[in-house]
């Protein structure tokens, strides 16, 4: 084992476990050169697996036996719970609980058939919520997502018009909200019928094209990728659908050759061709974004939907790009959160490369699925 492992795995809490575990992986990797050991190593997984996922009481006594590998994840979900609560009164550019309310008052307004009182039971800690908002502006209008704050004035002046009076609590809200000074002329933000935008003038078969021409590359140009470029892209990928509008995410974008190199390093995906990668993302997930463990796979779906939308638009602007996969291993979460300064609570979900494809860049064939293989309609259990 390499003294920098060593050296790694002792800043981490559970240091001097780890460097065993590790000693003793080394150790098993030099004994599986023998085959038989090989296959008596892949017996007894198999048997492990057979034994402990039959039924989730016995999955639970495996990792009360070993909590390593979910530890940090617990506490990444814990922390992201704290930091939630804390923010809701701290002054920040993006509040996610406004956003989250005011997109469920957005789907209020689209129902059809759509009620005339809806959303008493959180319509007054939205307008709390706002209120804040509003004087965060009026302190500093540069510290706050403007066009964040004027979706929800629109949307609440939708939804006051939209509900009948006569309800304490909604007029209590209306009340509060006609008080407040206008900030911004309608911007237009309000939901809008969806026949109103026109049919898409973009055929199947041009996504099609697009969908097979976009293959992962490893080997680019040594030229520069001209930031606004990578800044079009990412205004396609904010386009991408995530739960109540909340955009859990952050695109971390490095185009510094040291930067580069120092975060290339890390995942184990990158070996190869990490050394010569013009621009790298890393796409990471803000727990703090939730209150609930329940939410706790949102940030992987919905980052994940924004970067395939990125690549799409990465490939139209003639830029080339591959995901490097980022493993959940705590040596490597350790070295991440100190080279980037993350919290605990902010996830790194992927890395993504991009650059001009070399001339000589080979791609994979990558045969997919047949659609039989991953297709069902109305299955159900038996």
């Amino acid at each position: 084992m390499q003294a920098r492992d060593v050296a790694l795995l002792r800043q981490t809490n559970d240091g001097r476990c780890l460097v065993l575990l590790l000693r003793l992986k080394h150790l098993a990797k030099s004994i599986l050169a023998v085959g038989w050991v090989n296959k008596a190593v892949s017996r007894a997984r198999h048997a492990e697996a057979e034994v402990f996922g039959s039924n989730r009481v016995l999955g639970h006594v495996l990792h009360a036996l070993n909590p390593l590998p979910f530890n940090r994840e617990q506490a990444a979900v814990m922390r992201g719970a704290r930091n939630y609560h804390r923010n809701l009164r701290r002054d920040r550019r993006s509040h996610v609980q406004l956003r989250r309310n005011i997109h469920r008052l957005e789907k209020g307004l689209v129902m059809l058939p759509r009620r005339d009182v809806f959303a008493t039971d959180y319509i007054a800690e939205t307008m709390a919520g706002y209120v804040r908002a509003v004087a965060q502006f009026e302190r500093s209008a540069a510290s706050i997502d403007r066009d964040e704050l004027a979706w929800a004035h629109d949307v609440l002046d939708a939804y006051f018009r939209a509900c009948s009076p006569g309800h304490r609590v909604i007029d209590e809200a209306r009340e509060t909200f006609s008080g407040l000074p206008p900030l911004f002329p309608s911007g237009g933000k309000a939901p809008t019928r969806r026949g109103d935008r026109g049919a898409s003038t973009i055929t199947f078969d041009e996504l099609r094209e697009l969908s097979l021409q976009r293959r992962s590359v490893r080997h680019f140009e040594q030229r520069p990728v001209p930031r606004d470029l990578i800044d079009r892209a990412l205004g396609i990928a904010a386009q991408a659908p995530t739960a109540c509008n909340r955009m859990p995410y952050e695109f971390r974008i490095y185009d510094d050759p040291d930067l580069v190199r120092a975060v290339a390093q890390l995942p184990f995906g990158a070996a190869g061709f990490g050394h010569q990668i013009p621009t790298l993302a890393v796409v990471v997930g803000k727990l703090d974004s939730y209150f609930s463990a329940r939410d706790r796979h949102a940030i992987y779906i919905d980052a994940s939907l924004a970067a395939m939308s990125f690549l799409f638009a990465l490939e139209t602007l003639e830029l080339s790009s591959t995901i490097i996969n980022w493993p959940d291993f705590e040596p490597l979460e350790a070295r991440m959160q100190r080279l980037l300064g993350l919290d605990l609570s902010e996830r790194v979900v992927m890395l993504i490369a991009i650059g001009y494809s070399h001339p000589d860049a080979m791609v994979p064939y990558s045969q997919k699925k047949q659609l039989d293989s991953f297709r069902s309609y109305n299955k159900v259990g038996e």
